[in-house]
């Protein structure tokens, strides 16, 4: 974790060469430098202070640290840098708060907008051996892996002629804007490198998290099926459309694929459950726990989404949900939520175990994005709530397990969407018994190997559950 914080912390210092700093002033390109430093802190110190959840964890955190303002200033220069400062002041248990040196990029990234070569992929070891490999999950549609002709299901074992071993430090392979994979595959149960690459550059793409949705004939049974990667309140539209087709389609069952989906909005996962159900609107969804400066508030089903359009339903009463360990925060959000009101069918593996919200703050007067600090780029990301579903249900550090164990087949990873591609196959002979069974499923019911990492990984919203801070109630 603090590899990934650190790489977390100079990717983005490095990306305010390329960002907000030329609208800030053309000449000064190392604005966070050249600001007061112990300002900066000052701000980081009284955002934690009012915001974060496990305030009563951190001792440096209390109202009554410091009884004298020299002390207090004392404390902010005994480190020098705001990120070790943010860092230091963070409990044990926290493993998901950050600092960004660049909110622009941050801002980006909660919209979908990154720089990317659009190549989705996880990083697998093989149990008790040296080998590891790379295998793609899925592509950015128009992405450069995308017109390379990378597909889902291509496997690959070095990158610029670096073989992956359980060393390799990917946080340095991958940060580079361009670089050049080398594809491998599978011979019996040994992983073969082949003499072929391809060469990736990374641009800014915009992700649409809706990558997949159809409806299935499932021995007469119309299924809806949905990938859905990330909770990204501007595509909340398209989202709701999706479900219109549903409704008109009169599906009467719903496989959500979750397998990838790291996170995102509280507002959005809220709004998807309610697209699920419907019968339920007024009724408590979650509740959202904060430190002792706040009340708990309630998050209740919904009928409108952020637009004011109105939200088409489909009155389930069940859902098929698949997750794997990638899948985290906002997409347990749903299934917990959802838990109490209808028959929640998770299929795959354990998921992340993060049930924490955190929020933006800035350097202004009240913490928001306005008349925020012009001397410099720097945000904090802290968590600043726990949420529970209405029976009071939450802490799954270890992930919420599923009702049918599955995992992925990485040498028959198959189409998504595809009724044979091994996860959706599994729900779709649980919506009908005497569905297909895949001949491979056969003969490899599971995969050897534990995830080690994944594309996503270093991203400011990976596996990141949040709201807006004008959702946050007032302070006591």
């Amino acid at each position: 974790m603090k590899k990934l914080k650190l790489f977390l912390f100079v990717s983005i210092s490095l990306s305010i060469l390329m960002s907000c700093q030329e609208d800030i002033d053309d000449s000064i390109t190392n604005v966070n430098e050249l600001a007061d430093q112990n300002a900066i802190k000052d701000f980081i110190w009284k955002g934690l202070n009012i915001f974060y959840v496990y305030k009563s964890d951190s001792p440096d955190l209390a109202d009554n640290r410091f009884e004298t303002t020299p002390e207090y200033v004392d404390f902010l220069s005994s480190i020098d840098s705001p990120v070790d400062f943010f860092y230091s002041l963070l409990a044990e248990q926290d493993r998901f708060s950050f600092i960004v040196t660049d909110f622009v990029t941050l801002e980006q990234n909660l919209q979908g907008i990154s720089l990317s070569n659009g190549m989705k992929f996880g990083l697998v070891r093989f149990t008790n051996t040296e080998t590891v490999f790379g295998y793609v999950r899925y592509i950015v549609p128009g992405s450069p892996a995308d017109v390379a002709g990378i597909e889902r299901g291509v496997i690959f074992n070095r990158i610029d002629g670096v073989t992956f071993t359980p060393t390799t430090d990917f946080n340095l392979l991958l940060s580079q804007p361009s670089y050049t994979i080398g594809l491998a595959e599978f011979q019996g149960d040994n992983l073969v490198a082949l003499d072929q690459e391809i060469s990736l550059n990374k641009i800014q793409l915009t992700e649409n998290p809706i990558l997949e949705h159809n409806v299935l004939d499932v021995d007469g049974q119309k299924v809806g099926y949905l990938m859905y990667n990330n909770f990204r309140s501007n595509f909340n539209s398209e989202l709701n459309s999706v479900f219109a087709n549903f409704s008109a389609e009169g599906i009467t069952d719903l496989v959500l694929d979750l397998r990838y989906n790291s996170g995102g909005s509280i507002e959005t996962a809220k709004d998807l459950s309610s697209m699920i159900t419907g019968q339920f609107s007024g009724e408590v969804f979650a509740r959202q726990i904060y430190n002792e400066n706040f009340e708990p508030t309630e998050l209740v089903f919904d009928n409108q989404i952020s637009t004011d359009e109105p939200i088409n339903s489909l009155n389930l009463s069940r859902v098929y949900v698949l997750t794997t360990t990638s899948s985290a925060s906002a997409s347990e959000l749903v299934i917990n939520a959802l838990n109490p009101y209808i028959n929640v069918i998770q299929i795959g593996t354990n998921t992340a175990g993060k049930f924490e919200g955190s929020v933006t703050l800035y350097d202004s007067p009240d913490f928001g994005r306005e008349d925020v600090s012009l001397e410099h780029t720097y945000a904090i990301q802290p968590l600043i709530l726990k949420i529970a579903n209405k029976e009071g249900f939450t802490g799954f550090f270890d992930g919420l397990e599923p009702d049918i164990q599955q995992r992925e087949i990485f040498s028959q990873l198959g189409v998504l969407g595809d009724p044979q591609e091994t996860l959706l196959n599994v729900a779709l002979r649980e919506i009908s018994p005497g569905f297909e069974r895949p001949a491979f499923q056969e003969k490899q019911s599971i995969s050897p190997g534990v995830l080690i990492g994944e594309s996503q990984m270093n991203a400011p919203a990976f596996q990141r559950m949040y709201i807006d801070l004008n959702a946050v109630p007032s302070r006591k």
